[in-house]
Parts: C-alpha cells; sequence; structure tokens
C-alpha cells in the first residue's frame, strides 16, 4: 500500500497498554495465565464432547463448536502481544495486521451466531420437547454451523476488502493491544464513507439480527416457563436459560463496550479494559458457564 509520500507501508506499532518495565512484566504473566486456563479449559471441553457418546447431542455439538471458536479468537490476539512484549517490539507487520483483522471479525462473528444459534436449540427443547429430535436433526444442525461459518467468513472478508482500500499517512500507531478494525480505520489518513459505513453498520447489523433471535427465543421460553405445573421443571430449565443469557450479556455487553469505545478518536483504558473482556476473559467464561449449567 502507497503513503501520499509515497513510501510503503510495511507495519503499523500497536502501543498496548504501558510501557513501564514493570506493569509490562505483570500484565505478560497475567495474559498468559488467562490464555494457557482459556485454551486449555475450552480443548478440554472439545475433547470431552467429542470422546463422549452420550454427549453426542445439538447442544453439546454447538458448545463444541463454540469452545473451538472461542479457542482461534483468543489465539488471534494474545500470543502476538505477549510475543512484543517479551521482546519489547511494538511492530506488527501490515499483513499481519490485516490477518489479525480478519481472524478476530471471522471467530466474533461466529460467537454472535453460535450463540443464536444456542438460544434456538434452547427454545425448541423447552417449548416443543416432544418434537425436539426431530426438529434439531442432524442435517439442521449441520445446516446451521454451514451458513453461521459462511456469514462468518463473507462479512470477514467484505470487512478486508474495505480495509484494503485504505491509505496511511505519518501516524502509523494503533493505540491497541492488537489490529482492531475500528482504530485502524480512525488512523487512515483516506476518507471514504462507504467504507466506514461497512466498517461500522455491517458489525451492528448482524450482532443485532442474532440479539434479535435470541430475545425473541427467551421470550417464548419464559412464556412456556410460566405455564409449567412441575416446580422441578421450571427450576431446571430457568437454570439452563439463565446460564445461557448471562454468557450472552457478557458476549454483547463487552463486545457493544469495545465498539463504542473504539470508535472514539482517542482510546482509553476503559476501552483497553473492554477490550481484555471480550477477546480473553469471555471466550474463557463462555463455554465453562454453559456447561457448568448443562
Amino acid at each position: 500500500m502507497e503513503l501520499g509520500n509515497n513510501t510503503r507501508i510495511s507495519e503499523f506499532l500497536l502501543l498496548g497498554f504501558s510501557d513501564d518495565l514493570e506493569q509490562q512484566s505483570l500484565i505478560y504473566g497475567l495474559f498468559l495465565s488467562m490464555y494457557l486456563i482459556t485454551v486449555l479449559g475450552n480443548l478440554l471441553i472439545t475433547l470431552a464432547i467429542i470422546s463422549d457418546s452420550h454427549l453426542h447431542t445439538p447442544m453439546y455439538f454447538f458448545l463444541c463448536n463454540l469452545s473451538f471458536a472461542d479457542i482461534c479468537f483468543t489465539s488471534t490476539t494474545v500470543p502476538k502481544m505477549l510475543v512484543n512484549i517479551q521482546t519489547q517490539s511494538k511492530v506488527i507487520a501490515y499483513t499481519g495486521c490485516i490477518t489479525q483483522i480478519y481472524f478476530v471479525l471471522l471467530f466474533a462473528e461466529m460467537d454472535n451466531f453460535l450463540l443464536a444459534v444456542m438460544a434456538y436449540d434452547r427454545f425448541v427443547a423447552i417449548c416443543d420437547p416432544l418434537h425436539y429430535t426431530v426438529i434439531m436433526n442432524p442435517w439442521l444442525c449441520g445446516l446451521l454451523l454451514l451458513g453461521s461459518w459462511t456469514v462468518s467468513v463473507l462479512h470477514a472478508l467484505l470487512q478486508i476488502f474495505m480495509a484494503l482500500q485504505l491509505s496511511f499517512c505519518t501516524d502509523l500507531e494503533i493505540p491497541h493491544f492488537f489490529c482492531e478494525l475500528n482504530q485502524v480505520v480512525q488512523i487512515a489518513c483516506s476518507e471514504n464513507f462507504l467504507n466506514d459505513l461497512v466498517v461500522y453498520f455491517a458489525p451492528v447489523l448482524l450482532a443485532t439480527g442474532s440479539l434479535t433471535g435470541i430475545l425473541y427465543s427467551y421470550s417464548k421460553i419464559l412464556s412456556a416457563i410460566h405455564g409449567m405445573s412441575s416446580a422441578q421443571g421450571r427450576s431446571k430449565a430457568f437454570s439452563t436459560c439463565a446460564s445461557h443469557l448471562s454468557v450472552v450479556s457478557l458476549f454483547y455487553g463487552t463486545g457493544l463496550g469495545v465498539y463504542v469505545g473504539s470508535a472514539r478518536v482517542h482510546s482509553s483504558h476503559s476501552t483497553a479494559a473492554a477490550s481484555v473482556m471480550y477477546t480473553v476473559v469471555t471466550p474463557h467464561a463462555e463455554p465453562l458457564h454453559l456447561l457448568s449449567e448443562e
């Protein structure tokens, strides 16, 4: 990519959290521990589901895919940050930045769609239990997963295509610990209304669609729970739904914090904190919380 002075962009600088060596050591240890726990925890969940035939049900099928997406999601951002801290370098190659943006968008959207699909699964299980196995058959589960991957890949490709149209002048510093698309758009010196529209509107449209589906499913679920005659049945159904809703709140709450914060011209500590929750804490908490209630 060419700049206004005809010099070629080869790298960006990730400013991270702090330049203080003691704080960097603390951040390194904290993120390394959280990353290892996240990867190992999700990997164990995936292996347990795959190896146990009793867990080969639609809910665990989607939970397994959520664990896989979360491993990939956190592995897209954290290892590069750890390497930069260890080597005392803030550099990320231009191609590396674009690649990181692509996979962050891809796996974030997969989480988005999988949470919606899991809400639909709970809706069928509670509102129409007698026909659950007929409705949630392997063909439909595979189709829902394929649809989630297809839309996620296409959305990430669209955003990357728009990012490749950006040009940069002299400010190549990204006030973040990874290449976050909105922050990259902020430092670009080119102005393109279509780029901005796609970058900011497309994620909102997809998230709103999934969240609307989740809220609709749970409105029906709550009505069904209210009509149950068995107190034990109500308690079990509500417990399962509460765990999923808490994960939904964590995912969309932190996602909204990152989106709103990164849209500002200047990044803040609150934006960084939301990004940590979104990229590290949420992938760790999602499958474990859902599994604990199953």
